[in-house]
């Protein structure tokens, strides 16, 4: 802003630039309409072009003097009441600040307490109100909706379902606040050579299909997992909500459980992101989608 210019020096410069350039494009102005400025007269020598055509035969017309003429006037106007003028601030005292300042305090007398009551009561409340349960909804259509889907339900095996009972970081309140504010970086590194190729990973492939039923003890699989997977997804396959390990024994898979997608795992790897909204989304915010997120 005009009124933060570091020094006396730069403050001064752009007054002396402004005004000279408000008085140069006077002065062009003024001299191309200037009563002696007429047509030469006929058969006066200079250049003719298109065998009839000479300087002047054709002026510009005046509407144009006084459109110019009526922006220059708006503009001194402008720098008179507004800053523009280096450190001026201009006869009204304008500044960006006091504006943003002046809209905070309407916004505050208007809405600051329904935000103080939503900081205050509990998840259960605010998700039992369906005013607020549609202002949750609007935020997550503008910040959320792109990737997981407006009905919550994930999409393109890359982006979790919401509506579900499988949390990758946990479901209470206090993690998925967590996952909103903070975001979430999973790290599922590529196994390919650790487990000897094609035919490792499809044994563990085919194991992980079948972890914790009878059948899988024993199987050609089992050993490699339980040398390289149990350490995040557990002996049992039930997952870490601490690491953002998935559960390995239930029915859902984020990247699906097709041979593809499951060879693409377990050999490349999968490095989702959840990308932080602290930053983005205020408290208030935070808490209704939060609420909104989480109830049944």
């Amino acid at each position: 802003m005009m009124g933060d210019m570091p020094s006396d020096f730069w403050s001064g410069w752009i007054v002396v630039v402004t005004l000279v350039s408000l008085a140069g494009l006077a002065w062009a102005i003024f001299s191309v309409y200037a009563p002696d400025n007429e047509p030469e007269h006929e058969g006066a020598e200079g250049p003719v072009w298109d065998e009839s055509l000479t300087e002047g035969e054709n002026p510009a017309p005046l509407w144009w003097f006084w459109l110019i003429l009526s922006l220059m006037v708006l503009s001194v106007l402008y720098l008179m009441l507004y800053p523009g003028l280096g450190s001026f601030q201009g006869a009204l005292k304008w500044t960006q600040g006091g504006r943003l300042d002046a809209s905070n305090a309407i916004y505050q007398a208007e809405f600051g307490g329904t935000r103080r009551l939503i900081s205050e009561v509990r998840i259960e409340t605010l998700q039992d109100d369906p005013a607020l349960m549609r202002s949750a909804e609007r935020i997550y259509d503008r910040n959320c909706a792109v990737c997981h889907g407006y009905e919550r339900q994930g999409q393109a095996n890359l982006f979790p379902n919401l509506v579900d009972d499988d949390w990758q970081w946990g479901a209470s309140h206090e993690q998925v606040e967590v996952s909103i504010r903070a975001g979430r970086n999973a790290v599922m590194v590529g196994w390919s050579q650790a487990l000897g190729g094609d035919a490792g990973i499809k044994n563990v492939s085919d194991y992980i299909r079948i972890i914790g039923s009878e059948a899988a003890d024993g199987h050609p699989g089992q050993a490699q997992y339980n040398l390289f997977c149990t350490a995040c997804h557990g002996v049992d396959g039930k997952g870490n909500i601490a690491l953002g390990a998935p559960n390995l024994a239930d029915d859902t898979w984020l990247y699906g459980d097709s041979d593809e997608a499951l060879y693409q795992t377990l050999s490349a790897g999968r490095y989702g992101v959840m990308p932080a909204f602290g930053d983005r989304l205020d408290d208030t915010q935070i808490r209704l989608l939060v609420a909104y997120l989480t109830r049944m």
